[in-house]
């Protein structure tokens, strides 16, 4: 009886291959013809690790560490050796956990609680043991158990925040990774064998240390470590206050919500973040003569109703704040700059008129009146209707946009009568100890949430251009956060609970043959490990209202 053989299309040309070829045998004959390593295939638009094997015709395409799905394997299977190696030099006697807090620099921040000292020679030997393991190759293992049998592993392995976790998962089965005599549970696909493993270092930093992994535009080189103190301090006290509340991980949190329900919670995460804008302005007024309060941070931060709420505090501190968008200083659409594939760029610093800006904005510091604009976005063009303002001695203006951190936009205005503040949502939430939920997977499901239901965007056109608004924020924000005078988190320990009933339905209907079905299926796993909470009990000037609506502010 003659082989079966297997037709696909593998970049533009038809190949033929025995049944049940596995994925990382193809895949081997095509590593020289793509740029980075190969680490995942596409068949038929499904995604698959290498140890699958072929046994349907079809269309199969690679993915390497330089693309984004690739990328983020690279880094959960360093991870994985990470752990490995770490247990084996320090012997898993010392070790009562391990556990991964958020992202420092391009890396991973860890603590490791137990006899272990993180010394400088501790992280060599470690990193010796991971050299190691790539060199040999060793085949990174996966198998399927039922959900009880996992809760069961994880609670031998002493692993309790994943014990929790897999208490409230409504699958039947789950994947747990391999590597030598390491076992673990990671959320997403993995690399073949450690021998792709070989670009990382590790510094110690903060009571703790950091793997520093590549970039994806530069998959096979280690950046310099390039820690920013402020954002980090920013991370620590937004895990204090998960710690606070007892929902630091998913399976804490959702403990919370059968346990005493989601309205204490709620409460409770707004009162600290009330707190917090409290703080920022009494810090403004002590600091006196401040006219200019200047606030960005990236898409979906919640900048705007950030601002409202912090002029709502300056005024009961005593002052007059006056909003002001950047986007009114829009040039007209026509003199707006384009990217490389033709399109209005509204995210580079040219599209606005800097100079009408700081114009208007010294003429106030002046004590002059100024007609304020408006910017027309239908017609593509600024207006003017009588907004007219004067600044006494008690009025300040509120100014919000991506780039009101770069010195290039206020240029002309006196930094002593400058204030800065940086916002972000970075997410106070763990999966589990050693997985991370990425601040941008929080930000972008408050996106898909927005789009949906102010524009009328469907969740395939937002997440299809979410990695161009990610290089903007490359470009545009993030090398200016350290430059702030305050950082402020808006991220609430709750909020992934309640956008998940907003955020289902719109990404179940990302069509299935599109571009964007594999990142609107990974969202739908990631919202699975949620129990939800309804949007009922929030207050309507929280900062999650501008995304679901039903908030006291025009945003």
């Amino acid at each position: 009886m003659s082989e079966r053989m297997i037709s696909v299309k593998i970049l533009g040309k038809q190949k033929t291959y025995p049944y049940g070829t596995s994925y990382a045998q193809i895949a081997t004959e095509y590593q020289g013809s793509t740029r980075y390593p190969i680490v995942l295939v596409m068949k038929d638009g499904k995604l698959c690790e290498l140890h699958k094997k072929l046994k349907k015709d079809g269309v199969l395409e690679f993915v390497t560490t330089g693309d984004e799905i690739g990328h983020s394997t690279y880094k959960r299977s360093a991870s994985l050796l990470f752990l490995k190696a770490v247990y084996h030099v320090a012997g898993h006697e010392n070790i009562r956990k391990v556990t991964l807090h958020f992202s420092v620099s391009s890396g991973y921040y860890y603590t490791i609680d137990g006899n272990v000292k993180i010394t400088r020679e501790f992280l060599d030997a470690v990193k010796a043991y991971m050299l190691e393991l790539a060199e040999q190759k060793v085949p990174i293992l996966k198998r399927s158990v039922s959900t009880g049998e996992a809760i069961e592993i994880f609670h031998k392995y002493g692993m309790y925040d994943k014990e929790k976790l897999f208490r409230f998962r409504r699958v039947s089965r789950v994947n747990l990774y391999r590597l030598g005599d390491f076992e673990d549970y990671f959320y997403g696909f993995m690399v073949n064998h450690t021998g792709y493993l070989k670009y990382f270092e590790l510094y110690p930093y903060e009571g703790g240390l950091v793997l520093q992994l590549p970039r994806r535009e530069c998959p096979d080189t280690v950046p310099e470590f390039s820690p920013r103190p402020k954002i980090f301090r920013v991370q620590r006290e937004s895990e204090k206050w998960g710690e606070m509340v007892q929902s630091d991980t998913v399976g804490e949190l959702n403990e919370q919500i059968t346990g005493q329900g989601a309205n204490q919670l709620i409460l409770i995460a707004e009162a600290l973040q009330e707190s917090r804008i409290s703080q920022i302005a009494e810090q403004i007024v002590k600091a006196g003569n401040k006219k200019f309060i200047m606030i960005a941070g990236p898409s979906s931060s919640g900048k705007t109703t950030f601002s409202h709420r912090l002029s709502i505090q300056l005024a009961a501190h005593g002052l007059k704040p006056h909003p002001i968008g950047v986007d009114n200083y829009f040039v007209n659409r026509v003199d707006s700059p384009r990217d490389e594939n033709g399109n209005y760029n509204y995210e580079v610093l040219e599209c606005l008129d800097v100079e009408l800006f700081n114009q208007n904005m010294t003429d106030l510091l002046a004590g002059k009146t100024v007609e304020m604009p408006e910017y027309n976005f239908i017609k593509g063009e600024r207006e003017y209707h009588g907004d007219y303002l004067t600044l006494g001695a008690d009025d300040v203006l509120v100014i919000e946009g991506i780039h009101c951190l770069n010195e290039k936009l206020s240029y002309a205005l006196p930094r002593k009568n400058k204030f800065k503040i940086y916002i972000s949502a970075l997410t106070q939430l763990n999966i589990d100890e050693h997985n991370r939920i990425p601040t941008t997977d929080g930000r972008l499901l408050r996106r898909i949430v927005r789009d949906a239901r102010t524009r009328g965007a469907s969740a395939q056109d937002t997440i299809r251009m979410w990695p161009s608004v990610r290089r903007g924020e490359e470009e545009n924000i993030f090398p200016y956060q350290e430059d702030a005078d305050v950082m402020f988190n808006s991220a609430l320990v709750y909020e992934l609970s309640v956008l998940k009933q907003y955020a289902e339905p719109v990404l179940f209907s990302v069509p299935r043959d599109s571009a964007e079905y594999v990142e609107a299926k990974r969202l739908l796993k990631f919202l699975d490990y949620f129990l939800g909470v309804s949007s009922e009990e929030i207050p309507h000037n929280s900062l999650i209202r501008e995304f679901i609506g039903g908030g006291c502010f025009k945003v």
